[in-house]
Parts: C-alpha cells; structure tokens; sequence
C-alpha cells in the first residue's frame, strides 16, 4: 500500500509539473483527458453497481448550458450559474429516479428511461434555438482573462482547474468504494428484494449514488463548457454523449478508480488519431470503433483494461522464500 501511496505521489507530481514542459497542443490534450476522465469516473460511481444510465449525457447538457445562458443574458457569474446547473441536474436525476426505483424500473428499461430522457434534453436546447442557438451551438460571451466570469486564455488555469477536478473526482469515488454503504450497494446490485430483506433502503441507496453522479456530471459539463466556449447540443448532450461515456467507463474499467482515466485517454487519442488520419473524410467512425470496441471489450475484458491488468498481476508468480534467497 505504502507503494501504491509514494506512486501516486510521484504521479501527482509529474501532473503539476506538466504545464511548464508540454506545448499548447498537449496540454489541450492532457485537459480534455482530465475532463472526461472526471465525467467518466462519475458515471462509473453509478455503473460499477450494475445501475447503467445511458442518460448522462442529459446531466452534462444541463451543466454546460445553465451557465452559460446566465451568463450572457442576465450577467450571472459562472460562480452562481455552476451551482444552479448543478442543482436543476441532480433536481433532473430525482424527477427520474424517484419514481424509476420507486416501481422498480431496472435493468434495461431503466437504461431506457435515462436514454430517452438524454434525448429530450438534447431536442429541448434546439427546439429553444431562439435562446440556446440550437443545433447551431451557442457561444459564451468572451471578456479575456477573468476569474469573475471564470475564463482564462492560458491553458494552465483551466489545466489546474481540470486536475483539482479530477482528483475530486476520485476522492468522492474512494469514498464510495471504502464506505459503509458499499456493502449495502453491492447487496442491491446482487438481488434487491434480498437486500430490502435484511434491512436496507434500497430506495435511499440507488438514490443517493444516482444524484452523486448526476451532480458530478453536470460540474464536469460545466467546466467543459467554460473551457471550450462553444456549445453544441450534439458534443455535450444526446445519445451520442451518453453512449461514448458509458463505452469509455466499461472499456477503461469502472470497477477500478482509474480506469475511467484509461477510458479518456483511449477516447481523446482515437477522436484525435482519427481527426489528423482522415480529417472529414470519415465523419462518424469514432463511434463505429467505439461501438465495435465495446462489443469486444464486453466479450474478452468485462472489467476493462485496468481490471485485466490488475488480474494478470494477481496472477504473476511471486518468489518463494527460496528465490527471495
């Protein structure tokens, strides 16, 4: 433990230090991976107790547009529109969920319901086109370096910003792995009616992992948002959103605290690989890998890269007493 502890040390490390050695395009990179890596681990706090949600991206959506539009019609600091999109996500997560886990709406039907309602949401930002720009996208209004209205030119801010994000991330997922309710989780993903047997609120439960990830999701969705400063509804919210969050979840490994990472570094390299390969000749392939990517990870690796490298670990002959000699 004392060694995974002092690698991570040296990682943290090396992660600080990033910014004064890697050019503008790395660093780009390395904020995007940090971004969806938070999104991802905050998806997978759900997942990894077999709750899958293919409706995340509906969370993200609402988390990068509620500050925005604040922000260019009414003035409101990203400091007070954050926390309102953020709040009208996990309000979103509860109109859901209560009444999903009240009538026992699991498995696929409820992967369903949270599909649909990331459609919704993507078909509401352009159907309000006159508001939000529609399928056009909207653009925050620009002041130049601001903490105020929380925009920055030089990439080492939102690279700070995304890592103190990211490492949040874990430390709410580690809380969840390492706390007394994760017994009563992996009770209710096993057999609910047992678990509601010997006394859990499986109500309370699914409830309280789903807002947690909700909320996650928006934050992560809102700073996506003030990083980039252009909107789509088709690059924060939809289908397709929810789909590539929950492939990167499952391919990275959700059952590990960074596999989610892995998902994003496998996401953001593919996405770029194939931008400087075939630019616009090939629009749409990233999903089809992604899509053939999952089949095979869900047939060969069910518990991700990072679950089948910690495996082959657990697997590797350790020296005896007499090769330790």
């Amino acid at each position: 433990m004392t060694a995974r502890y002092a690698a991570f040390v040296v990682l943290l490390g090396i992660l600080v230090a990033l910014p004064r050695v890697v050019p503008p395009y790395f660093m780009h990179l390395s904020i995007q991976i940090l971004l969806w890596g938070f999104i991802y681990t905050a998806w997978s706090i759900m997942g990894r107790f077999g709750f899958v949600s293919l409706g995340h991206g509906a969370f993200m959506g609402v988390g990068a547009y509620v500050p925005a539009l604040l922000w260019n019609y009414q003035a409101v600091t990203p400091w007070i529109g954050i926390p309102l999109g953020v709040a009208l996500s996990v309000l979103l997560a509860l109109v859901i969920g209560y009444p999903c886990f009240r009538f026992k709406v699991v498995g696929h039907y409820f992967a369903l319901v949270t599909l649909a309602l990331s459609q919704v949401v993507m078909l509401s930002i352009v159907a309000a086109r006159d508001v939000t720009g529609g399928s056009l996208g909207f653009t925050p209004k620009a002041v130049g370096h601001s903490w105020y209205a929380l925009q920055f030119p030089e990439k080492s801010y939102f690279y700070m910003i995304a890592l103190v994000l990211w490492l949040g991330g874990l430390a709410v997922w580690r809380a969840i792995d390492g706390g007394i309710g994760r017994e009563a989780l992996d009770a209710i993903s096993e057999d609910e009616e047992a678990a509601a047997a010997i006394g859990i609120d499986v109500m309370r439960e699914k409830l309280r992992v789903t807002l947690i990830s909700a909320a996650l999701t928006a934050l992560g969705g809102a700073i996506y948002g003030q990083y980039f400063m252009y909107l789509n509804p088709e690059t924060v919210s939809g289908i397709g959103v929810s789909l590539q969050i929950v492939f990167a979840a499952i391919v990275g490994g959700m059952y590990a605290a960074l596999g989610p990472t892995v998902g994003s570094l496998l996401t953001i390299s593919l996405n770029e690989g194939l931008r400087v390969a075939f630019g616009v000749n090939f629009i749409g392939a990233a999903n089809t890998i992604y899509g053939i990517l999952l089949i095979l990870c869900i047939i060969f690796m069910p518990r991700g890269i990072v679950g089948m490298l910690q495996a082959i670990s657990l697997r590797r002959p350790r020296p005896g007493p007499a090769a330790a000699e």
